[in-house]
């Protein structure tokens, strides 16, 4: 029997954390009948895929970060599409990064395969147009947010909730936190703060000083506090660098200890993303914070149609989680929220109890996100696969 051939591409290291629970389960459920090849980083080469190059080359924000990348990262994208005309997947997935899979969907419009995308467009937030070319690229959708299928189906493109994975992922902790602070040397008096500068180089150098000055501040005002600095293994040296600047002690922690961290702390200052939803999840209150190249940031004023950045007060319609977000990224700023957050029984709980009815609502029934996607995706590969039977 012909192998389900499948092509998974991520381009940042969401996706690559995204792809690699979806490839557990694709493995979970259809075992050694599927062949899964493409592009991703760290988290997808532990559940075994082989990556076409490294994705790090194409982990890049923001239309002016991307200009002086712009001639390696279109090198990539004709190697992308020169393998998927080879190896002819039965199903081409593209992992968000829709800068570069929509180019490379765009080049493949002609090959026999079922073009999937996993996390929707943020149609809602900005350039609701986004929804008629995504349509007009892609046989379906799997989207992380309930209230998304609506806005793609109208569009003509089929669309399935199947959940967002932070919810999965907090569903799997199985730490202990005693036994981690422990490891760090912190009594369970001491008041742990996590630290996350974001997953991108440009973005912890952009942060960076920021996020230190503001560490400096909160020492005067909460001098017990110890940093906890989970980052991605080529960040460590960087994030180490930049808390030796400030007084509070402090331990830089690789991946693999970053829910430990998020559970064992007792809040966190957080860029804006991802991070700021699974923070919510493990029940850690958090500032969110956030600045982008000023370029950058004046276009995206001009598109954005939502008044949060945290998927937590998108979800609650409301600003649970503070978030000091371009001129309002001030070191002082972001002291007086962390301190409020840190010793505000009020403010905490507020975030505490958001955090729960966030978690109800980004599961899609009884299903796992990995799992649900994964059935989606092997049910198309199998229709597919069946005409070259």
């Amino acid at each position: 029997m012909l192998p389900i051939r499948i092509m998974l591409v991520a381009g940042e290291p969401s996706g690559d954390v995204l792809g690699a629970h979806l490839m557990r389960s694709l493995k979970k459920l259809a075992g050694e009948r599927v062949e899964i090849v493409g592009v991703g980083g760290d988290a997808m080469a532990a559940a075994g895929l082989e990556s076409l190059f490294p994705m790090d080359e194409l982990s890049v924000m923001g239309l002016f970060e991307i200009l002086p990348r712009a001639p390696a990262i279109l090198r990539r994208l004709r190697e992308t599409e020169a393998f998927a005309r080879a190896k002819r997947p039965h199903v081409l997935l593209t992992i968000d990064s829709p800068g570069f899979n929509k180019r490379l969907a765009r080049r493949l419009q002609d090959l026999d395969t079922i073009r999937i995308h996993y996390v929707a467009p943020s149609v809602w937030a900005y350039r609701p147009k986004r929804a008629v070319t995504t349509a007009a690229l892609y046989d379906h959708l799997l989207t992380l947010l309930p209230f998304e299928p609506p806005l793609f189906e109208k569009e003509g493109l089929a669309a399935t909730f199947v959940g967002h994975p932070a919810v999965e992922a907090e569903n799997a902790y199985q730490g202990d936190m005693r036994a981690f602070r422990a490891a760090q040397g912190l009594s369970p008096h001491v008041p742990a703060l996590a630290v996350l500068f974001g997953s991108r180089r440009g973005e912890v150098r952009r942060l960076g000083p920021v996020f230190v000055d503001a560490l400096r501040r909160l020492a005067e005002r909460v001098p017990a506090a110890h940093v906890l600095a989970p980052t991605l293994p080529h960040l460590q040296a960087e994030v180490d660098r930049m808390l030796a600047r400030q007084p509070l002690p402090y331990t830089v922690l690789g991946q693999a200890g970053k829910m430990d961290c998020f559970h064992a702390a007792d809040s966190a200052l957080a860029a804006s993303g991802t991070v700021a939803l699974e923070l919510a999840l493990a029940g850690t209150p958090a500032v969110v914070a956030y600045r982008m190249n000023a370029l950058t940031a004046a276009l995206a004023r001009r598109l954005i149609r939502i008044p949060y950045a945290s998927l937590v007060n998108i979800l609650m319609d409301k600003p649970v989680v503070p978030e000091l977000i371009q001129g309002n990224c001030t070191a002082g700023a972001i002291a007086g929220a962390l301190q409020r957050i840190m010793t505000d029984p009020v403010a905490r709980d507020a975030q505490i109890e958001a955090g729960r009815t966030v978690a109800m609502m980004l599961k899609p029934g009884a299903l796992w996100p990995s799992d649900k996607a994964a059935r989606v995706v092997l049910n198309l590969a199998e229709t597919n696969r069946e005409k070259d039977a």
